[in-house]
């Protein structure tokens, strides 16, 4: 349950708050930025937060397909905040962010809305956008591993590592996670994430096939 102050439940229900949004992230060196949809800069919580740069207000809304409580940042790259230098350094990655909801005439007026941690942030164009985890995305993260056939990664992630890039139609292509897929169409078989000849239900039946290879190799080969 968050903590509204009384002064500012009151301006809300008697319809005169003037609210903006305000976003501050604090990254692991301690530096801190502020940003805010509105069109003056404003002091909350002891931090200056810039208006017309850095995030839009699209931060508040759900983007689908990431994990359970995340969010999409995006704004444009400034020279005096967010700077394509700082990203390419990684001093963004894990930052902490919070979102407020603010009465811009009395700044000290102001409710936490959400908070979370920087999975991703990354360029396009003169553009950054940012990956948001919440809490409720650690109930997401894979503990352990699953011995199974299939790639257990996510095509392009940390583990996978495959680079890719969107098609002519401008669609990102996709895997059925098989190791023949991951080989022939991605050249990424050697970070296969699955285990292709691990025996099956069927592994008591089968018999020395004709032909084949019975040196003690790899099956990949």
């Amino acid at each position: 349950m968050r903590a509204v102050p009384d002064e500012l439940a009151k301006r809300i229900e008697s319809g005169s708050a003037c609210l903006c949004h305000v976003w501050i992230l604090t990254r692991k060196d301690g530096v801190k930025l502020g940003f805010t949809d509105h069109d003056q800069d404003l002091t909350v919580a002891g931090v200056l937060c810039r208006a017309a740069s850095g995030w839009s207000g699209g931060v508040a809304h759900s983007a689908l397909g990431f994990a359970p409580g995340s969010l999409a940042a995006e704004g444009a790259l400034d020279s005096d905040a967010i700077t394509e230098a700082d990203i390419a350094a990684g001093l963004y990655d894990e930052a902490r962010v919070e979102q407020r909801r603010v009465d811009w005439t009395a700044p000290d007026l102001e409710v936490l809305i959400w908070r979370g941690v920087i999975a991703r942030l990354v360029r396009e164009g003169e553009h950054f956008i940012a990956e948001i985890e919440g809490p409720l995305a650690a109930l997401d993260r894979v503990v352990g591993r699953t011995f199974g056939r299939l790639c257990d990664a996510d095509l392009g992630d940390n583990r996978c590592r495959a680079v890719v890039s969107l098609g002519q139609d401008g669609a990102r292509p996709t895997c059925d996670k098989r190791y023949s897929t991951c080989q022939t169409q991605f050249s990424n078989g050697v970070n296969f994430q699955g285990f292709p000849h691990i025996p099956g239900d069927d592994f008591l039946t089968l018999y020395p096939g004709e032909g084949a290879r019975h040196d003690g190799g790899s099956r990949r080969a």
